[in-house]
Order: C-alpha cells, then structure tokens, then sequence
C-alpha cells in the first residue's frame, strides 16, 4: 500500500473512533439525562424569582432537575388535594401545608418555615402618587380607581392586603375599588400594565429585577397584617422523597438563605 494511501486509511480509522466515540458518550448524556430524578415543585407566586434562582443553583450542584409551577396557594393546595403529582409545596403561610398533613397528604416531619415575607403597596415609577411618603393614604388619591390585590380567597398576600386596609380603616373605602388577582404575580402585572394605578405585592416582587425601575413602593408596617410565615412540605405522593427530603435541606443552607434575603424575605437563623 502506498503511503498515501495509508495515510487516508489512517484518516478514515480516526474519523471513524472518533465518531464512534462521540456517539458514545452522546448515548451516556442521554441515558444520564433518562434517568435524572426531576423535582416538581408547587410553589407560592411570591417566590417566583427566588426559588429559580435557588433551583438553578441546586441544579449545578447536583444531578437533580427541579421544575417549579407557581401560583396562589390555596389553588395549589386544591390541585394537590386533588391528585397533581408534585413531590414538593412551597406554600405563603403554613395553614395550607398543615391542612394536607392534617389530610395525610404531606409529611408532617418535613414541615419547615423557610421565610417569612413581606408586604408593600406599589405604584408604578411614573405614578404621581408620592406613596413612599402617604403610605396607605395615597390610595384615597382621585386618581386611583383600581386597586390590586391577591384573591384573599386562594392567596395569603391577599389576606395580608385586606387586614392591612382594615388595620388603617381603609378597606370600607376603597372596598369597590379592588380587583382581584388569581395570585400576587397576577396584582403585580395589574399594576404594571395600567390597570390598577395601584396594588398590594410582595416585596420579592418589588425587588425582583424584572421590576426595578419600573415603580416605587411603600412597605407595610408588620403590625398591620398576620405575620407572613411561609412553610414547605415533602407530599405524601411523592415518588422522590429522597430527593425532595435534600432539596429541603439545601433551601436550609446559608447560600439558600441569602438568595430568599436578598429578595426581601426574613428567614431562620
């Protein structure tokens, strides 16, 4: 054989264990990624930039994948009561993971406050009321005719809102004024759209960095609402306890906590 052609046999040979190779080890990622526990997370809408960022972290660090549906509370407890396949509940209060412990539908051993969150009234940058300094009282503004607010039904920023109006002696005034959000995302994006000149979010939200720059905002004194303590759960229907029992741990860790801090939530020592 000549030379030359040895040469693009050899060629061949290394294109060929190359290939070989990459099919390879494209087959493990793919087997790898097959058999990856993923965690699906029913969480409160308050946490929605929180929790990601958490996820995303404990993503690197681990070989689990952690899938997060937000929403109000109260709608995710009936969803689970109802049968939907989440392995964890990060809930706004701890009423609603209690009541599924109560039902066996969640562990009570691994019941744990995570935070406790924190209420704001919130305008949009552009907004001629000057609520950092009237506080509750810009919203009996004439320019404010809608006011939003969390369905206080299914949503304990929702509650949170009404005993703070009731608190200042403001919620018979202004009571027709309110629309309601499914859940403080839902107030938040009221707000942000125009149609509330107006709303009573969390102050994760107000943080979020999505919204910075795009309003201003009034902290509501904690005393004029129940406290925000907010709980998570291991469900009982879990098919990755294990799993979900670690997740839980991590959100326990200082690099946990200062992500849930840097977003406006108090949290354990």
């Amino acid at each position: 054989m000549k030379s030359g052609q040895r040469r693009n046999v050899q060629s061949l040979c290394c294109a060929f264990v190359a290939a070989s190779l990459l099919l390879h080890s494209t087959f493990v990622w793919a087997q790898e990624k097959k058999n990856t526990p993923e965690l699906v997370v029913a969480a409160a809408a308050d946490l929605s930039t929180a929790l990601q960022e958490i996820a995303h972290n404990y993503e690197e660090k681990t070989s689990v994948n952690v899938k997060l549906s937000l929403g109000a509370s109260g709608a995710l407890t009936q969803q689970i009561q109802n049968g939907a396949p989440f392995d964890l509940f990060f809930s706004a209060d701890m009423d609603y993971p209690r009541q599924l412990i109560g039902a066996g539908q969640a562990d009570g051993a691994s019941l744990y406050q995570y935070a406790v969150g924190k209420l704001v009234l919130w305008v949009p940058a552009d907004s001629r009321l000057d609520v950092e300094r009237q506080g509750m009282n810009a919203l009996l503004g004439p320019s404010v005719k809608k006011i939003a607010v969390a369905n206080p039904q299914h949503a304990p920023y929702g509650r949170a809102a009404v005993a703070a109006l009731e608190h200042y002696g403001l919620y018979d005034r202004v009571a027709d004024r309110l629309v309601l959000g499914e859940n403080v995302s839902q107030a938040a994006q009221f707000v942000e759209s125009g149609n509330a000149q107006a709303g009573f979010v969390a102050l994760a939200h107000a943080l979020a960095p999505g919204m910075q720059g795009k309003g201003k905002y009034w902290q509501v004194p904690a005393e004029a609402y129940p406290a925000l303590a907010q709980g998570v759960v291991v469900l009982a229907s879990s098919p990755h306890k294990k799993e979900a029992v670690e997740f839980v741990e991590y959100v326990k860790t200082k690099e946990a906590a200062d992500v849930l801090r840097k977003y406006g939530f108090t949290v354990p020592e």
